[in-house]
């Protein structure tokens, strides 16, 4: 874990919250009830109620309405990982398995074909390709190094990223393959 810095500087009933980076939030309200908003942190404002010296408190963010959702990209059809307790980092590691078989090796898809003709390891072999891309071809070489990659995740947001890195894995290795008329 880094190290924070956090320090506050009250000027009548504003605290002024300061973070490494400069002023982070502006906070009105003491034991029991605050408001809180956002200078440099992303998310909208905070409201906490809480009972003071029992450390019990309910907090609630208020969130500016937004635009219409960002276009989705390579990871569409992942799980969302902030909707999982970390207790179930397992289960979300399986999905995502489940997911990536589903969608990359389907029956008839140029992820299957990668695997059934071994074009990956083909790939590997063919010395013109450079140590970073031969580093993420050896992630989807087999279907058992893809599951182990993934299952070594530390973490849910790890394990998004390694199933993204599987993702871009498999999309470079049939652009080479195709490239050198490997498939169909």
């Amino acid at each position: 874990m880094g190290f924070r810095f956090r320090r506050s500087a009250r000027l009548g009933p504003l605290r002024f919250n300061f973070a490494k980076g400069g002023l982070s939030s502006i906070s009105f309200g003491g034991r029991g009830a605050s408001f809180n908003i956002p200078v440099s942190r992303s998310g909208g404002a905070r409201t906490t109620v809480g009972l003071p010296g029992t450390g019990l408190s309910w907090s609630v963010e208020h969130t500016p309405d937004r635009a219409a959702a960002p276009p989705a990209g390579p990871a569409e059809g992942l799980p969302n990982s902030r909707r999982l307790r970390p207790g179930q980092l397992d289960a979300l590691k399986q999905s995502l398995l489940e997911v990536l078989h589903r969608e990359l090796f389907a029956p008839g898809s140029t992820g299957e074909q990668l695997w059934q003709h071994a074009l990956v390891s083909r790939l590997l072999a063919d010395g013109s390709i450079s140590a970073r891309t031969a580093g993420l071809l050896t992630l989807v070489e087999t279907p058992e190094a893809m599951e182990a990659y993934l299952l070594r995740a530390q973490g849910q947001d790890d394990a998004k990223r390694r199933a993204q890195r599987c993702i871009d894995a498999v999309q470079q290795a049939s652009s080479l393959a195709a490239g050198r008329g490997w498939l169909p």
